[in-house]
C-alpha cells in the first residue's frame, strides 16, 4: 500500500472520511504523506478520530520530544538528526552507550543500543535506510518497560484500559518480549502514578480514540521516561482487548465516528465502554519465532522485532500463566521446569520385521520416496 494507490482510490471512490489508526504503521505513514502533499484537502477527505497533526507529533521524534517538554514530561535525553555528521555529533554529546531509533519505522527497524562509536556508525547507517530521520538518545537499558492502552473520547473522558509489563527489561522490543498483564512487580501507587501520567500525555497530544504508551521505569527510584506513544491500534492493543474483554478496535471506531464513551454499550453494565474492566486474573503473551526458515539470521533478540506470532495464556497465578504459555508455544517443551532437552513423544511399538505398511504395498513396495 503506497500513497499513489491510495490517492487513485480516493479519486475514484471519493470518500468523505478516512481512518488512519487501523492500518498499523503503514497507514500512519501513508496518511501523513497524503496530508503533507495536500491530497486529502484537495479531495475534501476528512481524517476521522486522531488528527494528522497529533499523529505527526507522536511519530516525528523531534516534535514528540518538544511537545512533551511543554507539560513537562520526562523523555530520554535525545537528538533527532537527519545526517551521519549530526548523528555522530549527537552521540558524542550524549555519551556512549546510546540508543538509536528510526522515525516512522515499523517493528523497531533500524534501532539498537550502541556501546561504542564503531557499532554506532554501522547501525546509524542502517537506520537511515529505513527513515530519513533517526533519534539518538540516552541508553536506559535494564529499566523496566511498562505499557498502557489508553482510550479517550471527544468529551475528554479518558482512562487506561490495561497495564502491561514486559518480562524482559528495556532494550528488548516489546514484540520480542514475554508480556504479563496486569503489571505484577510494581506497587499500586507506582501504577497509579504512571496511569495519571498517561492520561496527562494523551490529553496534551490531543489523541481521540485509542493509543498505546510505553514507559521506561526505575522501580527503585520511581524515575521514568516516556519512550513512545503509538496513536494507532497495535499488537499490544489486540493483546489488551483479548486480555480484558474490552473491544478496543470497536470502541475506537465508534469514537472516530463521533460517539462518546457513555453512548457505547449500556451504562451501568459490564457491557459499557465508559469504565475500564476490572480483572481478577492474569494473562501472559509469549512470542513465537520461525528463524529456522532463514539461513544465517541472528537468533539474538533485541530492539528490532523478529517474532512472527504469539500465544496468550490465562490463569490465576503468575506460575500458572507461564506454565500454560510455554506448553502452548509449540517448541516441544513440557513447561517451565524439567526441560533438559526437547520433549520426545513415546515411540510406537516396533513393527514385526515381516510387516509392510499398507501405503508401501499399494505403491509397489516402494518404502522410500526416492527409490
Amino acid at each position: 500500500m503506497t500513497p499513489y494507490f491510495v490517492e487513485e482510490i480516493i479519486k475514484k471512490e471519493r470518500p468523505d472520511g478516512i481512518l488512519l489508526a487501523f492500518g498499523g504503521q503503514t497507514a500512519l505513514n501513508c496518511g501523513t504523506e497524503l496530508h503533507q502533499r495536500g491530497v486529502l484537502q484537495q479531495y475534501g477527505v476528512q481524517v476521522l478520530g486522531t488528527s494528522v497533526e497529533a499523529i505527526m507529533n507522536t511519530e516525528d521524534r523531534d516534535l514528540f520530544v518538544k511537545k512533551l517538554d511543554e507539560i513537562p514530561m520526562k523523555t530520554p535525553k535525545s537528538h533527532a538528526v537527519e545526517s551521519m555528521e549530526e548523528a555522530l555529533k549527537a552521540a558524542h554529546e550524549i555519551g556512549f552507550p546510546v540508543m538509536v531509533r528510526s522515525a516512522y519505522a515499523l517493528g523497531g527497524q533500524g534501532s539498537g543500543i550502541c556501546p561504542d562509536e564503531a557499532s554506532f556508525l554501522k547501525l546509524a547507517e542502517s537506520a537511515f535506510t529505513f527513515s530519513g530521520q533517526i533519534l539518538v538518545e540516552e541508553s536506559l537499558k535494564g529499566w523496566k518497560e511498562i505499557e498502557f492502552e489508553v482510550i479517550r473520547d471527544a468529551n475528554d473522558h479518558c482512562f487506561t484500559v490495561a497495564s502491561m509489563e514486559n518480562f524482559d527489561p528495556l532494550g528488548i522490543h516489546t514484540g520480542e518480549s514475554i508480556v504479563v498483564a496486569p503489571t505484577c512487580s510494581l506497587t499500586p501507587e507506582q501504577v497509579e502514578t504512571l496511569q495519571a501520567l498517561s492520561r496527562q500525555c494523551v490529553r496534551h497530544l490531543n489523541i481521540v480514540g485509542e493509543c498505546n504508551i510505553q514507559y521506561a521505569f526505575n522501580a527503585e527510584t520511581n524515575d521514568y521516561r516516556v519512550i513512545e506513544v503509538n496513536a494507532r491500534l497495535s499488537r499490544s492493543s489486540a493483546l489488551a482487548s483479548k486480555a480484558t474483554g474490552y473491544p478496543l478496535a470497536f470502541v475506537a471506531a465508534k469514537i472516530a465516528l463521533g460517539y462518546t464513551l457513555d453512548q457505547i454499550g449500556e451504562m451501568g453494565t459490564p457491557n459499557s465502554a465508559y469504565e475500564a474492566p476490572q480483572l481478577d486474573y492474569l494473562i501472559c503473551k509469549i512470542p513465537r519465532w520461525d528463524l529456522t526458515k532463514f539461513v544465517g539470521v541472528s537468533r539474538e533478540i533485541g530492539s528490532s522485532m523478529k517474532s512472527v506470532g504469539e500465544i496468550m495464556s490465562i490463569g490465576r497465578t503468575f506460575e500458572e500463566i507461564i506454565q500454560n504459555g510455554l506448553r502452548m508455544i509449540g517448541q516441544g517443551m513440557p513447561g517451565f521446569v524439567g526441560n533438559a532437552g526437547p520433549h520426545v513423544r513415546t515411540p510406537y511399538p516396533a513393527r514385526p520385521a515381516h510387516h509392510t505398511p499398507a501405503y508401501a504395498r499399494i505403491r509397489g513396495q516402494r518404502r522410500h520416496p526416492l527409490r
